[in-house]
């Protein structure tokens, strides 16, 4: 059913060093509020934030975070076994030039990686076999599920847009039309609401 993972990107800190989306939606700006308060300060950690029927998932390991957005659905063992393998395949081959590069240096690369490896374990049947046979990656029982309003402030938090019915390629102009519509309706439900409160 599509592409469970939809938005995958690599970073240390708040810095994109890579990411990729496999559907028009604002994932990324959503994404960059979540790693800019990640918990622990630095400190390993697999965290899960659900947001409607959309999930971020979270591994860093070494001041360098893998995290991806996925559908609900994918639960929470593809989406980890996704984000433990781009990132070891990213130290691997980044190693210790991550730890100073710039905004999105290895993007031109590493962004084409994130793309097969989304499509990898969103299509691939034996991603999930050769998962299992590993044993559920052991951090990920003890990892917290959290509502995305407990890491940002109520005013911070974005809507989360997502067209799975577009890829990125030129289906843009249409997402970013939905989405003004999406904008005016709810401004007109704000308007109504406000009405009803205070009659002119």
């Amino acid at each position: 059913s599509g592409m469970p993972i939809l938005y995958a990107v690599v970073a240390r800190g708040a810095t994109v060093l890579a990411e990729h989306s496999a559907a028009a939606t604002n994932a990324g700006a959503v994404a960059r509020q979540v790693l800019e308060r990640l918990p622990g300060g630095g400190a390993d950690s697999h965290v899960s934030y659900t947001q409607d029927r959309y999930v971020f998932h979270a591994k860093r390991t070494d001041g360098i975070t893998a995290l991806c957005m996925a559908d609900d659905a994918a639960g929470r063992r593809i989406p980890f076994a996704f984000l433990e393998d781009i990132h070891g395949k990213f130290v691997k081959t980044y190693g210790r030039a991550a730890l100073t590069a710039l905004a999105y240096a290895m993007n031109d690369e590493f962004s084409r990686v994130l793309s097969q490896q989304m499509d990898y374990y969103s299509n691939d049947p034996s991603a999930d076999q050769i998962n299992r046979m590993r044993g559920e990656i052991s951090q990920v029982r003890s990892v917290m599920i959290d509502n995305i309003d407990k890491v940002l402030e109520r005013g911070d938090r974005l809507d989360l847009l997502v067209d799975k019915t577009t890829t990125m390629q030129g289906n843009t102009v249409r997402f970013k039309r939905q989405a003004r519509r999406y904008r005016s309706t709810t401004w007109w439900r704000n308007v109504k609401l406000t009405n009803l409160l205070h009659p002119p």
